[in-house]
């Protein structure tokens, strides 16, 4: 009886197995129908949901749209206007305040712009890295403002309350670059060779200090200005550990907010060098940022997308 009891337990064991095999799939299949937003509900959404929003849609600008700036209507501007072809590199395309964007500008064959800045006075000033020139513009005519052959690729461009510009040269051949001066009269100074690969500069907004960041190095560099904008003190601002540095502009109070390309965010750095926030965006390569005249938005060139996005601030 002992044995003939124990097979009996034996075999309503394995009648068992399939009822709860078949419970284990029915939950998984459950599972696999709901949406993610529910599978991962308790996961923070700051890294799933952009905070920004798509101002001018993919595909409207060239792949390597870069340089924003706005002007005292609150146009925006950027480089590489017309779609994906190579007719589209050397334009300069106009936004309007509601995203509608047409051809504004084209520089001469062979030129190819990048950071823009516009003066007091309304002025474009546009980086050519392929000319190694300055172009500038006035509303109504196109000139050179400076031809420098010593240059690697003028890149970004930052501009004083005075005029004066200083430019980032990256050499990203050999991962180094330098920074330049570039005085009202159209004339340069070096002010420093051997560093990183620089890229996105800017000045503080009570015009003490100078920024610059190498994109390779992932580091923010900090210099003194004084009253003839020499620059002096450099000192390390802040060292990101991983993904490439692009443009950055100074918000009112002087907070850094910063492309981080490759990562899709925009840092935004206390002038003491404290990461204060990461803002996520739809596009994985943001190449370039600007401010909107009020400083409650800011404009983002996105790199592959060829798109334009916004991030509401306030």
């Amino acid at each position: 009886m002992a044995k003939a009891a124990k097979a009996q337990k034996m075999k309503e064991k394995t009648l068992l197995l399939p009822t709860r095999w078949l419970k284990t799939a029915c939950c998984s299949l459950v599972l696999s129908m709901l949406p993610a937003a529910a599978l991962w509900a308790d996961t923070p959404t700051s890294a799933q949901t952009p905070d920004s929003e798509i101002f001018v849609a993919a595909g409207v600008f060239h792949p390597e749209i870069e340089g924003p700036a706005v002007d005292a209507q609150g146009y925006v501007y950027a480089v590489n206007f017309g779609g994906d072809n190579t007719a589209a590199k050397g334009s300069i395309g106009k936004i309007t305040p509601e995203g509608d964007a047409r051809h504004f500008l084209q520089l001469p064959k062979g030129s190819v712009g990048n950071g823009i800045r516009l003066d007091q006075q309304g002025r474009f000033y546009i980086a050519d890295y392929t000319g190694h020139n300055i172009w500038r513009y006035n509303g109504n005519s196109l000139s050179l403002y400076l031809h420098q052959p010593l240059m690697f690729q003028p890149n970004d461009l930052a501009i004083t309350e005075q005029g004066v510009l200083f430019a980032s040269d990256p050499d990203w051949k050999n991962n180094s670059g330098q920074i330049w001066r570039i005085e009202q009269a159209g004339s340069s100074t070096l002010l420093e060779k051997n560093m990183g690969t620089t890229n996105g500069i800017e000045v503080s907004p009570d015009q003490r200090f100078l920024y610059v960041n190498e994109s390779r190095q992932r580091k923010v560099w900090r210099y003194q200005l004084d009253n003839k904008l020499n620059v002096s003190n450099k000192t390390l601002l802040i060292q990101f550990p991983d993904h490439g540095l692009d443009g950055m502009r100074c918000d009112q109070q002087g907070n850094l907010y910063i492309a981080r390309y490759g990562k899709g965010t925009i840092a935004k750095i206390s002038p003491e060098g404290k990461l204060l926030r990461e803002y996520q965006l739809h596009g994985q390569f943001p190449t370039n940022v600007t401010f909107s005249n009020d400083f409650k938005a800011l404009y983002i060139t996105m790199q592959k997308d060829g798109a334009v996005e916004r991030l509401k601030l306030q």
